[in-house]
Order: structure tokens, then sequence, then C-alpha cells
């Protein structure tokens, strides 16, 4: 079993990237939200090329990943599941939903802490908004988040499945939720009850700082709403918003150079306020 899901691992994922990569590309072009400045030639081979990088990078650094790591604390006992006698899916669907809080609260400690926002920054720097700006995130931070990761997953005892559920959901849904598409008003008013909808997770990357923070969800709506974080609409409405942050407006940041440059120009310190 354990031989076998972390043989299988990379298989899942990668197959579901693709997958949903392909419907909401599809999807996108079929039916676009907003109107593009800035096409798909100029942007997505940047955007692509960074998950090249932050894929070769974590498979140097953590061979096994979070789902080898699960397995590795399952056997030596670590983390509170591994000391509670609970049904295993009630362990997978609690494990799934705190992990999904860590990452909203590590999402707003990237916006809040200025050295971490000059990683997470490159995130907001895209100038346009669809389905690759979901995993335009910079090494460094995919690094961060993984050690992140591990922890929680140690401290939980996240069981393994539910750690690779999560991780396939995660994905998954960032790629959806930052897609330029757009539901209709009813379908989207109760489904962003539970998953991050497009039209929630778009406000995020408006230029208005009160706008950027908010809505830092990527999978579960649920804590913006708990903690404040909510905002509905963005105030110049979806089609009217101006996507990215006042830094890096030219067109030739979106470069892969430039892009992983970004944290070391010193344009800004602070997080958008």
């Amino acid at each position: 079993m354990t031989d076998a899901l972390l043989e299988a691992e990379p298989l899942i994922r990668l197959a579901a990237f693709a997958g949903v990569f392909a419907a909401m590309a599809a999807w996108e072009l079929l039916a676009p939200k907003r109107d593009q400045e800035i096409g798909r030639l100029r942007r997505w081979p940047s955007n692509l090329g960074v998950v090249v990088v932050d894929t070769l990078l974590v498979r140097l650094l953590f061979p096994t990943a979070a789902v080898g790591f699960a397995l590795v604390c399952e056997a030596r006992g670590w983390g509170l599941f591994n000391h509670l006698a609970l049904p295993i899916w009630v362990e997978m669907a609690a494990a799934v939903i705190l992990l999904d809080l860590v990452i909203y609260l590590q999402h707003v400690l990237f916006h809040a802490v200025p050295a971490l926002w000059r990683l997470h920054r490159m995130h907001h720097a895209d100038l346009e908004f669809d389905v690759t700006t979901g995993v335009r995130f910079h090494p460094v931070e995919i690094v961060l988040s993984m050690l992140l990761k591990f922890a929680a997953v140690a401290a939980l005892g996240a069981p393994a499945v539910a750690v690779l559920v999560f991780e396939v959901l995660l994905n998954a849904t960032s790629m959806f939720n930052h897609g330029n598409v757009g539901l209709p008003e009813r379908v989207d008013r109760i489904l962003r009850w539970i998953v991050v909808t497009p039209d929630m997770h778009r406000v995020h990357h408006s230029i208005e700082p009160k706008e950027t923070h908010s809505n830092f969800g990527f999978n579960l709506p649920w804590w913006d709403r708990l903690f404040g974080t909510y905002r509905p609409r963005p105030r110049a409405g979806h089609e009217g918003m101006t996507i990215g942050i006042p830094l890096f407006r030219d067109p030739k940041e979106l470069r892969l150079d430039r892009m992983l440059l970004q944290p070391l120009r010193n344009d800004d310190t602070e997080a958008p306020r």
C-alpha cells in the first residue's frame, strides 16, 4: 500500500493537473469572462515555465513530497490523528479541512509580512487573470509553503491518502478559481458557499489594495467569511477592474527571468495597504 501510493502519487497529480488545465483552458477559449489585452502567447510560456521550475525544485529538495512525509509520520506515530481512534473517513475529512485552513492562514501571512510579500507579489503581478495565474508562484514561496505543509502534516498526523486528496484538490481548485470564466449569477451565489469560484477569487487580484487583501481562500470559501476577509465583488465590476499590482506593469515583466528576480527588486518592501 505504502509503495503503491508513493509510486502512483506523481502520476495521479500529473493526470489531475493536465485534465483540469485542459478543461479550464477550453472553457476560457469558448466563453471568456474578460477580454485580455495581453494574449496567451505573451504570458503562458513564462507562467508554465515557472511551474516546471517549481516542480523540479520540489522534487529535488523533497523527493517524497507531502504524501511521503505523511507516511513517515504514520510509521513513527507522529501527530494528533495517530493517537486518536477515529474512523478513517473522519480523519480524512478533518485533515483536508484543517490543511485548507493552514493554507488560508499561510496566504494571509504572505500578504502581511513584507519579506513574504516580496515572494508572493510575483503571483499578483500577472497582468491578466486566467488558469495559468493559478499556478504562477515563486519557487522560494513554493519551498516555504511545502515546509509549512510538512509541519501541519506532522502536527495533525494526517493520513497519506488525505494529504494526496488535499494536494490534488488544492491544485485543481487553484486553476478553477483563477479561470477567466464566469458562472451564471445564481449558480455562483450558491457554489461560493461550497468552493471558491472564479468571480470570488478574481476580487483578490484587483489592483485596489482593500480588494487585494480579501478573499484569500483557494479551496474552501468558509475561512474568508469566518475571519472577515470576504468581499463579494470588486468595486469596478469584474469587466472594469484592473488586474495586478501597481508594480511591474510593464509587459516585459512577464518574462520568466524577470519574474524570478522580482523578490530582489527594491521597488517596494511593503505589502499594499
